[in-house]
This record gives C-alpha cells, structure tokens and sequence, in this order.
C-alpha cells in the first residue's frame, strides 16, 4: 500500500511551511482544500504544528459544492460564513489549494454563476490586508484527472514535477532575480529571439522588477490588491512595459493557462507598438471574445515575466516560472505600476530563447548568464 500522504509530498509541504510561508511558533495557520487535494493539505497541516503553529484546515467538499451550483444557489457560495471571516481575521498565515478538481465541469459552467460563486474573493482582500496575512496558492490544485486527460498528461507525473518545482531554495531564486532586476533597471529595450522565428524588440517603462520567490509578506503600499499571496512553486520576475513600443513577432510555444481559461501555440505580429495580427492552436475562439470587448489598451504589449525556476521544464500550469523563460503580456499593468489602464490582459510563454537588454545579453537557450 502506497504512503499517503506521500514522501514528496510530506517533503514540499515541510518547504512551503518552513522557506516560503516561515512559519513561527504561535502563529495561526488557515489551511483551505478541496477533495483531490487533502493527501498534501494533510501533510501541510502536519508541518505548521511541528514548527510550533496552530492550525485550521478547511475542506470544501466538491460534490456539496456543485450541489449548491445545480440548485442555482452560486450567491449563496459568494458570500463567506461568519465564522470564515473571523478565523481570516486572526489568522498570520494562509494556504489555499485550487479547486474544484472537476476542471471540465468548470469550464462548461456560465461566466456569470462562475462569478457569482468567487464573489467573496474581492472582500476577501481587504480582510486579509487588514489583518496583515501572508499566504501561498498551491498550483498543485489545477493537477486534475480532467485536464491530465484533456492534454495528454500523466496525473501522477505532473503531480511530481509540481511538487519537486517547490523543493527549490527560494533564496537561490531570489539571486537569480535579484541579477536580472539589477540589468532591467538601468535598461531600456529588450530583444528576444529564437530559432522557431521570434524576434521582438519592447521597451521597458522605468519601473522597478518585481521578483516573486515564492516567500509571501503582508500587504505593503503599492502592492496589487493579492500582494499578500504568492504562487507556490514560485520564481519569476516581472517587469513594466511602456505600451508604445514593440516592434516584430513573438512565438508562444508553451501552454498560458490562467484560471480554467487556456490557449496554446500563440502566434503574434507587432507594429508601431501595436499587436496587428494573431493565430492560435488552441484556445482563439475564448481570446476573441475577450479581446474584441476590451477597453483601450488590449492590443499593447505591458510586461514581461521571466522565469526563474531551474526545477520546471514544460510543466502545465508553471509556464511563467520555467527557468531561463519569457512570458509576454498584453493588456493591462497597473498591478505593477505601469500606465496601460485596460481590462484586458493575457500572456504568452516562450522557452529556450534568447534575452537581451540594450545588446547584452542575459538568457542564451534559455540559461540565464
């Protein structure tokens, strides 16, 4: 009989709690699951305790859950219980696993009920920044029977490959980081090209990289409203663009997967700053909708992210912290200071490219120098 929770996943779970979320003695833990993902919601609970934390694990039950989404009750999902909002309330630490696990289903149900269902998350935010939280998003929650089907994927495999992505140091990544904000500060064009026909010049807007580890810290000014929560796996650093400049093509050849909403294989030409033509593998049809409807400020390139975890190599739902990567977005960016004020905003991934910053390079194949 196999061990569950397992070795590996007892081992990210002791990381996250003692390098990335550094846990004290005494502190209050919130620690919210779902079905599919209780073995290593079990093992995290495991690890506050032995460092001295007090815990609350919280588990969604799907089936109850879409229960409540057949019955068209999705308000009544959208609002949190009393007792949730006190426990946020005292809590110094969170742990929040994705769900639900039914991935299919999710992305069949109507934009509206899906929305009327998270409505507690903006509230959320305000709570959380109030009471000084810090807090991970386990992207092991988005490994699913569903989408490991959809695309071809060994669950237990990719399940894997997540988890060791968490084993990395996150002060190493953050070395890593702090080389590469250093070139971007005093930069101003950056180049990226690759052998499958990539060749984009962008600009930087003059604002500092902000370099995600994976460590979370409470709320400062100036932070995005979810500045207290950062993904686990982390490792990336991102960086304002200045939404006038890009000349050339990009060519996506990772998945973007953001939420249920996924698209592959992007395919774009810049001009005079703005994005002129695109093509897809996957997933046009939902950027279409969304595109066509967007404020001012859809078609402008805005930021980039560049990976900095050496553990992942083509892992679903890691893409923008595959080390030595470059993920381009279009759309809006104030969540990093930078003046692009659209609704819209979408990214596209490349590995093994090469980055330069004013002709020096910083990435070759996909390394960083």
């Amino acid at each position: 009989m196999s061990e569950i929770p397992s070795k590996l996943q007892r081992d990210a779970a002791r990381t996250i709690v003692t390098q990335y979320l550094r846990v004290r003695p005494g502190e209050n833990a919130i620690i919210e699951s779902w079905d599919h993902t209780m073995p290593i919601a079990r093992a995290m609970v495991d690890e506050v305790r032995r460092v001295g934390g007090h815990v609350l694990l919280v588990h969604e039950d799907e089936d109850a859950w879409w229960r409540t989404i057949d019955r068209k009750q999705s308000r009544l999902l959208g609002k949190s219980s009393a007792p949730e909002w006190a426990a946020l309330k005292a809590a110094d630490v969170y742990v929040n696993f994705w769900g639900p696990g039914d991935t299919d289903r999710i992305e069949r149900l109507p934009e509206k009920t899906f929305e009327e269902a998270l409505a507690w998350n903006w509230p959320w935010y305000g709570v959380a920044r109030k009471a000084g939280l810090r807090g991970v998003r386990m992207t092991v929650g988005f490994v699913t029977d569903g989408r490991a089907k959809k695309w071809g994927r060994d669950r237990a495999e990719w399940e894997e490959r997540v988890l060791r992505a968490s084993l990395v140091d996150p002060q190493e990544t953050a070395r890593r980081g702090a080389r590469l904000a250093k070139s971007l500060s005093r930069g101003k064009k950056v180049r990226i090209t690759h052998a499958n026909g990539t060749d984009l010049e962008v600009a930087l807007a003059g604002v500092a990289p902000r370099v995600s580890d994976g460590r979370p810290r409470p709320y400062r000014t100036g932070d995005p409203a979810s500045g207290m929560l950062q993904q686990a796996p982390g490792g990336t650093l991102d960086v304002a663009l200045d939404s006038k400049t890009a000349e050339g093509t990009f060519q996506a050849n990772r998945r973007t997967n953001i939420w249920w909403s996924v698209h592959s294989g992007g395919s774009l030409e810049f001009a005079g700053g703005k994005l002129t033509s695109y093509s897809f593998e996957e997933g046009e049809e939902e950027f279409v909708r969304q595109f066509q409807t967007a404020a001012a400020g859809k078609d402008r390139t805005s930021a980039l992210k560049l990976g900095l975890n050496p553990a992942v190599e083509d892992v679903p739902n890691l893409e923008t912290i595959e080390g030595g990567s470059v993920s381009l977005q279009i759309g809006g960016n104030r969540h990093l200071l930078g003046t692009n004020r659209s609704n819209f905003f979408t990214w596209f991934s490349l590995a093994g490219s090469e980055i330069a910053i004013d002709g020096s390079p910083v990435v070759r194949a996909g390394q960083l120098v």
